[in-house]
């Protein structure tokens, strides 16, 4: 079974208008546990629309969103928000860390917003630090550290809910190519542990990661690739090709 369904999804803006936007047109996959998926296409092809209906900060005009068995649509606001806490996690280009916050108490932030006992929140960050290698700089700032770090600070406030889909929306855009290795190298690890993600990238190397690969072209999905036993390298050509047929206006 499925954990994630996208059946038929529409997103219109400004429906009631004449001056509606077509975001969605007909987006229609499912995601099954454990998946490790990305998502790439043009600016305006429907990403960020797409992203933010699974993560239940939209909604479709049409069609559904069901994960793990709950219509996403049918979510009050204040039912969505404690749905986010609950079954998902975010990491994002730009870390939304606090900087008012150590990187322990930014790490705690959904916990404490779910009124997590303390003792559950240091026993849940213990593993996860030294996963993440972030031990050392715990009780640090986010100013004080890398932009690196940040991102790793970042992955474990979106780890410590064990959460049913890790969402990442651009989550190399602000690193350098190192630092960006590192990164997709620990959501491998993640993913090989059994952790479901999402992840929206516009980079081939970074989709070339995951184990299967979507397009998104004018609202519709446009192709999808299979990672199968293709190497990094021989993944990220395929997707490459794949990038500049959809530009050109391929079919």
């Amino acid at each position: 079974m499925a954990l994630l369904n996208l059946n038929h999804v529409q997103k219109i803006f400004d429906a009631d208008t004449n001056h509606q936007v077509a975001a969605l047109k007909d987006i229609d996959f499912s995601v099954g546990q454990g998946e490790y998926v990305a998502i790439m296409g043009e600016s305006g092809a429907g990403k960020s629309t797409l992203l933010n209906i699974i993560a239940t900060l939209d909604k479709a005009t049409n069609g559904s969103a069901v994960l793990n068995g709950q219509d996403l649509g049918e979510l009050g606001k204040d039912d969505a928000a404690r749905f986010r806490r609950e079954h998902l996690g975010f990491v994002f280009q730009r870390f939304n860390l606090l900087n008012s916050l150590s990187n322990r108490d930014n790490i705690y932030l959904p916990l404490v917003l779910a009124k997590t006992k303390p003792a559950e929140m240091e026993r849940r960050l213990k593993p996860l630090a030294s996963r993440l290698r972030i031990d050392r700089v715990i009780d640090r700032y986010p100013a004080e550290i890398s932009g690196g770090q940040q991102q790793r600070v970042a992955i474990a406030r979106a780890l410590i809910t064990n959460p049913d889909l890790l969402l990442a929306d651009e989550p190399t855009g602000a690193l350098d190519s190192n630092t960006s290795q590192e990164i997709l190298s620990l959501f491998d690890e993640v993913n090989q542990n059994g952790q479901t993600i999402i992840m929206v990238t516009h980079s081939a190397a970074a989709a070339s990661h995951a184990k299967r690969t979507l397009f998104i072209k004018d609202g519709r999905i446009y192709h999808e690739l299979f990672r199968g036993d293709q190497s990094l390298k021989q993944y990220q050509d395929q997707i490459s090709n794949t990038m500049i047929t959809l530009t050109n206006g391929g079919e």
